[in-house]
C-alpha cells in the first residue's frame, strides 16, 4: 500500500469552483479504480485557500494508472487555472494502526 499526500493552494476566489470538481474527482476515483482504497479531502478552519488530500493505493502502478486516467487528466486540466501551488508526496510504506480489543 502507498499513501499519496497532495497539498493544493487555491487562488483567491476559486475555492467555490474548485471544491465541487475535487469532490467529483475523489468520488470517481473510488468508484472506478479498484486499487484506490481511500481518497480523503481535507479542509479546515484557518486553512482558507489550502486543500489537503490523503489517498491510498495498492501500489505505485495503481497510482500511475490513476494519473493516466481520463477522469484525472480532465480534472487536472479543468482546475489548472484555479491552483496557485501544488505539492505531492508519496509514502511507499503504509502500516495501518493496529486495532486494540476493548
Amino acid at each position: 500500500m502507498i499513501a499519496v499526500c497532495v497539498t493544493f493552494r487555491i487562488k483567491p476566489g476559486a475555492m467555490d469552483r474548485f471544491m465541487p470538481l475535487m469532490q467529483v474527482q475523489a468520488d470517481t476515483s473510488l468508484r472506478v479504480e479498484p486499487d484506490c482504497h481511500l481518497f480523503d479531502i481535507c479542509t479546515g478552519a484557518g486553512s482558507g485557500d489550502t486543500v489537503f488530500l490523503y489517498e491510498l493505493y495498492t501500489d505505485r502502478s495503481a497510482f500511475d494508472l490513476h494519473l493516466a486516467s481520463a477522469h484525472f487528466t480532465a480534472f487536472d486540466a479543468e482546475v489548472a487555472e484555479m491552483v496557485q501551488d501544488k505539492s505531492v508526496t508519496i509514502y511507499d510504506t503504509v502500516r495501518p494502526a493496529q486495532e486494540t480489543a476493548d
